[in-house]
């Protein structure tokens, strides 16, 4: 068991780029941060303390009962998890030192964090887990900071986690977590990137405010192509509905977008390219090409993520469909298929969504994570290439293409459906 004081560690401590220690998120920024990236700072609660907290509360028995039955037998025992792990006081062992280094990171001023979860398992290769746990904005107050510390904890037996967990034959009990707790970026902008697409280039994703509504669907974001080497090629702009923001005093607020705003790109090309930039550095640290998460304030562009990119060569379409109707949208950057299409309207509709059928949405929300193992493919109205949900279509090979206009209208449900994951072309055979 470690010291109370071994249970926090500053970012820019070396010591906070232990995966096994801090979740290979937090480790993967820290690594960011030890290499001259920009990057918010912060610091980390070590997976120990999840684990000191378990066994002070008695639930190791109770973990074990859990991942031993299948899921719907386990959900008494999950329940009693989740509730101690939100309802039962912090040990103090934990709760002196976590409250001094929030104190320490906020100030005087109070300044606005970011408490975001970091398992052992996630943003490792093949199981990003992206959009599976929690993270928290705009958190100003003691109080709030221990509830958010303790629902990231609770985070880990979710049903949306547990679920993922099964898929990938990974057990609650064999992991732990970690907590990363940085200052918020007040973003005029924020968005994703990958470093390495379909023809070899990058791409860049961006809309206005947090990047909460490009990670959950919820807007079609501007998509800037660079080639190899990081030229400026092409600026594909959105459709930014809304921005997402935090003040103090005031839960996260949502606000429609000016009307001159919705189509005006978020970055300049220098921007862009910095971006590029910053990319290629977070490749060269990893070994392999990256997904990542930004933000940019007055000070400029701010590394928030970067996780490994699941990669694989250009499917081969079938070329007999290019005679049929078709749509553009954001390549998710996998896969080809074909299919039956399930139109939805809502997220209580997922259960129409038989194996083998493509499904088309409007939002591309983390709800529909819990039918990607069944689907030939995903269209969606809203959402972007970083969008989490393609993050879990790319690590299964599932061909996506997110930001299609009016796609639930235009694409009759149960007709036949070709998805191209690399092109982005949606096509269908008219009924």
């Amino acid at each position: 068991m470690s010291e109370p004081s071994d249970y926090i560690v500053q970012l820019s401590d070396p010591a906070a780029e232990d995966a096994g220690r801090f979740g290979p998120k937090a480790a993967n920024q820290a690594a960011l941060d030890h290499a001259g990236l920009p990057t918010p700072g912060g610091f980390c609660l070590s997976a120990e303390a999840y684990m000191a907290q378990v066994e002070a509360l008695g639930l190791t028995e109770v973990a074990e009962k859990a991942v031993s039955l299948d899921f719907y037998e386990a959900r008494p025992f999950i329940s009693e998890i989740r509730i101690a792990m939100f309802d039962a006081p912090m040990i103090d062992e934990i709760k002196q030192p976590l409250i001094q280094a929030y104190r320490e990171l906020t100030g005087e001023d109070g300044m606005l964090v970011a408490v975001r979860s970091s398992s052992l398992m996630e943003d490792t290769e093949g199981s990003s887990f992206a959009g599976q746990f929690q993270t928290y904005l705009g958190i100003e107050n003691e109080k709030d900071f221990l509830t958010t510390v303790h629902a990231c904890w609770g985070a880990l037996w979710s049903s949306r986690a547990l679920r993922y967990m099964e898929n990938k034959s990974i057990k609650a009990i064999d992991t732990a977590m970690s907590v990363l707790v940085q200052p918020l970026v007040q973003a005029i902008a924020s968005g994703g990137g990958i470093s390495q697409t379909a023809d070899g280039g990058m791409s860049v994703t961006a809309t206005w405010g947090l990047g909460e509504s490009i990670a959950q669907g919820e807007v079609v974001p501007d998509r800037y192509d660079l080639s190899e080497d990081g030229r400026l090629l092409d600026i594909q702009t959105g459709r930014k509905s809304h921005t997402i923001n935090c003040a103090h005093h005031a839960a996260p607020t949502t606000k429609a977008v000016a009307d001159d705003q919705v189509s005006e790109p978020c970055l300049s090309k220098a921007q862009a390219q910095e971006l590029g930039a910053m990319m290629k550095v977070a490749e060269n640290l990893r070994g392999g090409p990256v997904e990542i998460e930004w933000a940019m304030d007055e000070d400029g562009i701010k590394m928030l993520q970067a996780r490994p990119l699941h990669t694989e060569p250009a499917p081969m379409p079938d070329q007999k469909w290019e005679r049929y109707p078709g749509i553009k949208g954001q390549a998710a950057g996998v896969g080809w298929g074909t299919g039956r299409a399930c139109v939805i309207n809502c997220e209580c509709e997922l259960g129409r969504v038989a194996p083998g059928d493509v499904l088309v949405t409007k939002v591309a929300g983390p709800a529909i994570s819990q039918v990607l193992p069944k689907v030939a493919g995903v269209v969606a109205e809203l959402g972007g290439s970083t969008t989490h949900l393609a993050s879990l279509a790319r690590e299964r090979s599932i061909p996506m293409v997110l930001g299609v206009l009016d796609a639930t209208n235009k694409i009759p449900d149960g007709g036949q459906v070709a998805v191209d994951g690399v092109a982005g072309i949606v096509r269908w055979i008219p009924g």
